[in-house]
């Protein structure tokens, strides 16, 4: 059976990913297991400078998933570079940064940055605010969108993938945009926005009032969305968002996905992706198929 996937001109040994944001730089894991069983790492966000993140409590349990509300805590992208990067690359899977940043201009000066350092793909957080239109997400808007991937494209010299955030009316129209602005790829979902409030105290659960929602309660959600994607621009999806067993990641990649981002599932069993990877050979096996590029796509509708 071939495993492998071809995305975005990049070779990955098969199709799941460690999302950002949950598996670190890898070091943690890498306590595990052979981390070149993967096909790739997603590594924690990044920010043009070091960030302390916000203030506790960040995580808060809630039914089939977890609340969020880390504040993107990262060394900054140099100290990445110099630090956590090497670390990566000898691992033997694909290496994905993942920036996050308040104007256009600073993605791209992020980016420009990472392209010549060895990683395979750059990830574009566009949840992120936009601190030159009063705040609002990057990701909300199809002009925003839009014009950041091109200017990330105009510096990176690897394929740029663009998170998008659920958190919209229409994610087709930012997908779409993403791809106007010259994406290679795009990846969702990324966390719903959400709120848990402690009864006894009258006060909410995290300490930044709202966090983002991830975990299996979110997976009917991702697949919509990846779906709907998927089936609005021609270039290939990563898909995430409550990914915990082979059966979830063989829906993502029927639903569009090429690839498919496990996360939250970590936290839980930090086997999982390796159990995800063997589910979805299982799946191959009993289906009779030979290569998993051949089922992406290809859900049968009523």
């Amino acid at each position: 059976m071939d495993m492998s996937v071809d995305f975005a001109g990049v070779r990955f040994r098969n199709p799941v990913v460690a999302a950002s944001g949950t598996f670190g730089f890898g070091r943690e894991y890498s306590d595990f297991y052979d981390l070149s069983r993967l096909g790739g790492i997603c590594a924690k966000g990044l920010t043009a400078n070091p960030r302390a993140g916000n203030e506790p409590p960040r995580i808060a349990e809630t039914p089939m998933g977890i609340l969020n509300s880390v504040g993107l805590q990262n060394p900054g992208v140099d100290a990445f570079i110099a630090e956590e990067l090497p670390f990566l690359l000898s691992l033997g899977t694909v290496v994905i940064a993942n920036i996050s940043a308040e104007s256009a201009a600073e993605y791209a000066d992020m980016a420009e940055k990472l392209s010549g350092s060895g990683v395979g793909i750059i990830e574009v957080n566009v949840s992120c605010p936009n601190v030159k239109a009063g705040g609002m997400q990057f990701g909300t808007s199809a002009d925003s969108v839009r014009e950041v991937t091109q200017a990330v494209k105009e510096k990176s010299d690897v394929p740029v993938m663009v998170k998008l955030s659920p958190n919209v009316t229409d994610i087709s129209a930012i997908a779409l945009a993403a791809q106007a602005g010259g994406a290679d790829a795009i990846s969702l979902i990324n966390t719903i926005t959400a709120m848990r409030i402690d009864t006894a105290t009258g006060r909410p659960v995290l300490g930044n009032n709202t966090g983002g929602l991830s975990g299996p309660a979110v997976l009917p959600v991702a697949i919509r969305m990846v779906w709907q994607a998927a089936s609005a621009v021609s270039i290939p999806v990563l898909g995430m968002g409550g990914v915990s067993t082979g059966d979830n990641a063989i829906e993502m990649l029927l639903a569009g996905a090429s690839l498919v981002g496990v996360g939250t599932a970590s936290f839980n069993d930090p086997y999982a992706p390796l159990k995800i990877i063997d589910g979805i050979a299982k799946y191959m096996e009993r289906r009779g198929i030979s290569r998993i590029s051949d089922i992406t796509g290809k859900v049968v509708l009523n």
